[in-house]
């Protein structure tokens, strides 16, 4: 028996390829289905099955094309609604490939139609090997019951309460458990890091199989749940008719910088990709920065939607079709164009650009009282410890907020526990006045009180801009400062490199030292 799992970090996706004499099935794919078109010729096999334990809430599914592409069948539990060619499949339902027989068991409670697929291998005896539970059973947690629009937690509650102990923990403790997401995923609240689990660990360890009375686990499984992200119910419908398939999305437009302008006027939203020590000293005015790693485009899903026209700034082209494909798994599919020249270009049309400071926790410190400290983490990571007097307000959900400062000019200060450039860029694009000014704080900078991080990506002191321009960066942003009348100071790891780059602007002061303490322990010698 072949079975093969595959990892999606960014989404912290698992997806599967279990076959034998030729042939296999697919369960849970992401929605770019070539990885498992290359593994079945790699490994020798016809894909002749699409599984999907559930209609997905994170992430768009690639059943649909994968189907088309290959001439599977695909196989959804009973009650999904789904409105593609599929075969519906509940308790007792099965398929033979070979050795290897797929058994389903209708296991509803993160959704009405979850099913988990038990895998039996024959030349193994035939006797329960292991089981893809979905969202219904992760490790070291259950998938909460709040995803769906018709029936209400608690019911979806109670329902997991059946589907965990009266059809899972049936199955002896050596199974193997393999689930559809790992830790980091918004369906579940505390997702273990490992990849895979056994019946009889998660019976012993996972909280929510414990022994308790049914009116307990749902309390449990309905208290304090995370906020749903609002692209979630776009994503089950967009899974529940079938999505488009991907060749089918327009080829990506460059867009010269006054087009770009004129878009972003009409409506557009400018998604800058960009490291955070790029886009802090020069940037498009109202774009948002999520940059391209960790959980973009889960990100990008919770603060933009998928609603809008969205314009990429990006690196480089490799950097642009990156963002395209991970916003397209998530459901984004507007993307009308990337920036041509990126920011170069925009700034070499002679368009302003816009610097986001940042403000180290002593200076923090001594101003609260002037300040309006506004924490846009989530709840549960705020609970774990915030600034006295902070304001929470969750990035994912700034778009109906003001605030009210008594002062017109009085300045709001954006603290991030994940990046802090990416979260005050999206603070003053969605919820802050014009006036205000956005300056970021990391929390473990706050807890550490450490100075480590003065200037690393820009901070302001008496009125001097210190801003780390390497020579990755273009020479335009440091133009774009001078002739704002700031000076400029050049952190660079090399000397070699600093003195390549002199000369070519004038006015700039340039520094050899490291302002980062660790920096300059790591390069002494």
């Amino acid at each position: 028996m072949i079975f093969e799992q595959f990892y999606l970090g960014c989404l912290a996706h698992a997806s599967y390829l279990i076959g034998s004499e030729g042939v296999a099935a697919v369960v849970d794919p992401q929605r770019d289905v070539d990885i498992y078109i290359d593994a079945s010729e790699r490994l020798g096999v016809k894909i002749e099955h699409v599984i999907e334990t559930h209609l997905h809430a994170d992430f768009v599914s690639g059943h649909g094309e994968l189907a088309a592409r290959t001439g599977a069948t695909i196989y959804l539990g009973k009650g999904s609604g789904a409105t593609f060619p599929h075969r519906a499949v509940g308790d007792g339902d099965g398929i033979d490939m070979g050795q290897c027989r797929l058994e389903f068991l209708q296991t509803p409670g993160h959704t009405v139609e979850s099913v988990s697929v038990v895998v039996k291998d024959r030349e193994r005896g035939g006797a329960p090997y292991a089981v893809l539970t979905g969202d219904t059973l992760f490790i070291g947690d259950v998938g909460r019951p709040d995803l769906s629009d018709t029936q209400t937690p608690a019911e979806l509650a109670r329902m997991l309460y059946d589907s965990l102990r009266r059809k899972l923990l049936t199955l002896p403790d050596d199974v193997l458990v393999y689930p559809a997401h790992g830790a980091g995923s918004m369906c579940g609240r505390n997702i273990g890091t490992e990849r895979s689990s056994t019946i009889g660990r998660e019976r012993r360890t996972n909280y929510a199989l414990q022994p308790m009375p049914e009116e307990q686990f749902v309390k449990t499984m309905t208290e304090d749940l995370p906020a749903r992200p609002e692209y979630f119910v776009q994503d089950v419908a967009m899974n529940r008719r079938g999505a488009v398939a991907l060749e089918s999305l327009p080829a990506l437009r460059l867009l010269p910088a006054a087009d770009v302008r004129e878009r972003q006027k009409q409506g557009a939203t400018l998604l800058d990709t960009r490291a955070a020590t790029a886009y802090l000293p020069g940037h498009i005015q109202g774009s948002i920065h999520i940059g391209l790693g960790g959980q973009f485009a889960a990100w990008a899903g919770a603060v933009i939607g998928l609603e809008r026209d969205v314009i990429l700034v990006a690196e480089d082209g490799k950097a642009a079709e990156e963002a395209r494909m991970r916003l397209a798994r998530v459901g984004m599919d507007r993307v009308t164009g990337v920036l041509e020249d990126g920011v170069a270009g925009w700034a070499g049309a002679g368009l302003p650009l816009a610097m986001t400071e940042q403000i180290t926790v002593q200076d923090l410190k001594e101003r609260l009282g002037e300040l309006v400290v506004v924490d846009v983490r989530r709840p549960a990571e705020w609970d774990g410890g915030h600034i006295a007097g902070a304001l929470l307000r969750p990035l994912d959900k700034l778009k109906g907020y003001r605030i009210w400062t008594g002062a017109a000019r009085r300045r709001c200060t954006a603290r991030a526990g994940i990046e802090a450039p990416s979260h005050a860029a999206c603070w003053r694009q969605r919820g802050s006045s014009g006036r205000s000014t956005c300056w970021g704080v990391t929390t473990r900078g706050w807890e550490r009180g450490s100075r480590r991080n003065e200037g690393a990506i820009g901070a302001c002191f008496s009125g001097r801009l210190t801003a780390p321009v390497n020579c990755r960066h273009q020479l335009h942003v440091a133009q774009t400062f001078l002739a704002r009348g700031l000076r400029l100071a050049v952190v660079e790891h090399a000397l070699g490199q600093v003195i390549r780059q002199a000369g070519k602007v004038r006015g700039i002061a340039f520094r050899t030292g490291f302002i980062n303490r660790r920096l300059a322990c790591h390069q002494r010698g």
